[in-house]
């Protein structure tokens, strides 16, 4: 297992990959493991990873869905997140299905929580579950250099990872980072060409 790892000195930051070669930066863009130091938790996620043999109940034969169970369906402060896919999507075996559970942990028992979830997925052959902190950055990194982004939260649909991404490219670059098509590759693509 690759091991990493980051330095300060006089406020210069280092990174230490595997082979314990430091190489220097003028800045460092990374997940919170590399800076168990600059981080700080806000909380839990449980994240139940199943293998079905099936697809979903009510969704019509889906081969691949995603289902938000409302947080005031189930009496809590957070949604529970299912997201849904298959052997068509070539990431199991033929006739099988994966199906991811997740949300914020609000009790000492986050089983418990995702449980009308899991209900939802009966019967399911496998299921693996974990409970992971949701690590957030202590500051913006404008001054150390060192912009940590945060860990993944419950959701399944990576919106509040895309926030993240645009929240530190302005903090890195100064500009709103853009994800219309450039005029360039606009141009390229019509029928004009």
């Amino acid at each position: 297992m690759q091991q990493h790892s980051c330095v300060l000195s006089d406020s210069v930051p280092f990174v230490s990959l595997a082979l314990q070669q430091l190489f220097q930066c003028q800045q460092l863009i990374c997940d919170p493991s590399y800076v168990p130091n600059r981080v700080r938790k806000a909380g839990h996620v449980i994240r139940v990873i199943c293998l079905l043999n099936h697809p979903v109940k009510n969704t019509h034969e889906a081969n691949s869905c995603q289902i938000i169970i409302p947080q005031t369906q189930l009496h809590r402060k957070s949604d529970v997140y299912i997201s849904v896919v298959s052997y068509t999507h070539s990431v199991a075996s033929d006739g099988l299905y994966i199906a991811t559970v997740s949300t914020t942990v609000e009790t000492n028992n986050p089983e418990k929580e995702i449980q009308p979830a899991l209900e939802l997925l009966e019967p399911i052959i496998q299921k693996f579950a974990s409970v992971s902190d949701l690590l957030v950055p202590n500051e913006d990194g404008k001054n150390s250099q060192i912009f940590v982004s945060r860990s993944y939260d419950e959701t399944n649909h990576f919106v509040s990872e895309v926030e993240d991404i645009k929240e530190m490219y302005l903090r890195i670059t100064g500009a709103e980072l853009c994800f219309r098509r450039s005029q360039r590759h606009q141009s390229h693509t019509s029928d004009e060409d």
